[in-house]
């Protein structure tokens, strides 16, 4: 970061100094030599934060976090709208079955509770958190994000299992992690290696 008498200079930005006005592209365009000429200095850029969870650092470096109560009510409600947000477009299917009778499908269906679900599952883990970095680790972590997708109504095996966070279906046994292309075995319950032929 670009510092002229104790402010930053921002990039692609005109700036004066001294009576004279730089345009928008003389930081870009001049050498170190020219900057230092003019008094400019190169410091760290400032730390930054997640402005969700802190308020920023004190002074000797360490996250100030914010009140941990009053996030946990703010990612419940947060959690909510976003499964309202994701069922609102089907809603009308179950007002359709309501008042004409016409059953909404079974995909539809199970995935609305697989939502509901994920809902219910995530908002229990936000609130067994008992610190605001726990919240923060669960939020910015790779469960909570997902939601449960219609292609995931389905279950493609009988012995697979749905993960209540985010609907996706996994395996009794863990898909291997060697290079190559492996198929489910229902019948062994086990990953078979599918062989390639080379041409």
């Amino acid at each position: 970061m670009f510092v002229l008498d104790g402010r930053p200079l921002a990039p692609d930005s005109a700036f004066s100094h001294n009576g004279i006005n730089y345009p928008a592209n003389w930081l870009r365009l001049s050498t170190w030599e020219e900057k230092e000429a003019i008094g400019i200095q190169e410091v760290p850029d400032p730390p930054t934060w997640d402005q969700r969870f802190y308020w920023g650092y004190d002074s000797e470096g360490h996250l100030i976090p914010k009140d941990h109560t009053q996030l946990v009510s703010t990612w419940d409600q947060n959690t909510n709208q976003t499964a309202y947000t994701l069922l609102l477009p089907t809603d009308w299917m179950i007002v359709r079955q309501v008042d004409e009778g016409i059953a909404i499908d079974t995909e539809t269906k199970n995935w609305r509770q697989a939502i509901r679900l994920a809902c219910a599952t995530k908002i229990t883990a936000i609130e067994a958190t008992t610190t605001t970095d726990e919240l923060a680790a669960f939020i910015t972590g790779p469960e909570y994000p997902v939601w449960p997708q219609l292609s995931d109504a389905t279950q493609p095996y009988p012995s697979w299992i749905q993960v209540a966070m985010t609907g996706k279906w996994e395996a009794p046994v863990a898909k291997p992690v060697e290079p190559g292309e492996y198929e489910w075995n229902e019948e062994a319950q086990q990953w078979d290696l599918v062989e390639t032929v080379e041409n």
